[in-house]
């Protein structure tokens, strides 16, 4: 069986001393020291001055939205992960959907003026497959309309727009950890803010609104993680560099094999990205029948690939349905490979021989 992604486990052996540690202290969660060494890391390692550690990327969004206060209108993409649109909804906003742009695939900036109303509050765009969107024409065009900007960076980790983290983009910014993510604490995630007052709410926010073991500064939640999540994320760290140049070749590897001989294409990366994580590996087909027969193809061997993001997060029932036709072409035709640390040279041959005899190619 070959999955679409698979966990990185580190040396067993690295993360049991982490355990033992935590033993002794008999310090489990509650902000504990891992807790905070990891957020030390992770800034020092992605060049930040802000970060918090939370319980996933979901629950980072919704912290996002309630520390910004944002109501009303929030516009958003429909090519995404449903949390994305969930987020919006659980805190009592409406996702207003903007189409992508048909190359990056990312949220596009041209059509977001003419979705803007008098009750938009915000913009919340995903950097898909960890491809930057369009930071400077977003950041612009909430400039203009003073509105806020939240980017749901799940897949991001890593990348870098102008030699700097795609992270320091937008009011704020989030993470999955989840570990299906190139870095990975098991369950985790991240928000990142360069506002320090903001910060300082969205601590508050994270932890049931504590502020001393009697204060409150207003309603909170609980979205902190334990010292063994930070355990695995302090392991993983170590060794995050190899793990991104690993995906680069076997994405590169993969491009060698696929592109001369089928017609499918490759999201274009956005103009200034310095660093592509290699998040993904998702290939553009020419028509959904040929996706589908590449996908019957692959299962029929064991090989699951994945249909990232259909359908167009329009088709959600708690939504209100606007056009978005690149979206809605667009997501029948796109398919995530395998594509993780232990994947095989091997095994990547496997994988397109069986797309190309689903194409009818030999």
């Amino acid at each position: 069986m070959i999955n679409v992604t698979e966990p990185f486990l580190p040396p067993k052996e690295e993360y049991i001393s982490f355990v033992n540690e935590i033993w002794n202290r008999n310090w489990l969660t509650n902000n504990g020291p891992l807790v905070n060494e990891l957020e030390l890391q992770l800034k020092d390692y992605l060049n930040l001055d802000h970060l918090l550690f939370v319980t996933n990327g979901t629950i980072a969004l919704q912290l996002g939205i309630k520390a910004l206060g944002l109501q009303g209108e929030i516009i958003t993409t429909p090519f995404s992960y449903v949390a994305t649109t969930s987020s919006i909804v659980w805190e009592n906003c409406k996702p207003v959907f903007v189409d992508i742009d048909k190359d990056t695939l990312n949220l596009d900036p041209f059509l977001i003026e003419n979705a803007i109303t008098e009750n938009t509050s915000a913009i919340l765009a995903t950097h898909v497959y960890g491809n930057p969107c369009d930071v400077e024409a977003i950041e612009a065009i909430s400039r203009k309309h003073n509105l806020k900007v939240i980017y749901d960076g799940a897949h991001s980790f890593g990348s870098e727009y102008n030699k700097k983290s795609i992270f320091e983009w937008g009011d704020i910014s989030t993470c999955s950890f989840h570990a299906t993510k190139l870095f990975h604490t098991i369950e985790g995630g991240s928000v990142i803010t360069k506002d320090p007052a903001v910060l300082k709410k969205l601590s508050f926010l994270r932890n049931f609104g504590h502020n001393g073991p009697t204060i409150f500064e207003g309603v909170g939640i609980n979205g902190k993680n334990s010292e063994f999540h930070a355990a695995m994320g302090l392991t993983n760290i170590k060794y995050i560099d190899q793990i991104l140049q690993k995906r680069k070749v076997d994405s590169e590897y993969y491009d060698h094999l696929l592109l001369e001989k089928l017609k499918v294409r490759r999201p274009k990366i956005t103009e200034g990205t310095t660093v592509y994580n290699h998040s993904y590996y998702p290939i553009i087909f020419e028509s959904e029948e040929l996706l589908l027969r590449a996908v019957d193809e692959l299962e029929k061997n064991r090989i699951t690939p994945r249909r990232y993001f259909y359908p167009s997060l329009t088709e959600l029932n708690y939504v209100e349905k606007r056009e978005t036709p690149i979206t809605d072409d667009i997501s029948k035709r796109v398919l995530c490979l395998p594509l993780y640390y232990s994947i095989t040279k091997a095994e990547i041959d496997m994988i397109v021989r069986f797309i190309l005899r689903s194409q009818k190619y030999f």
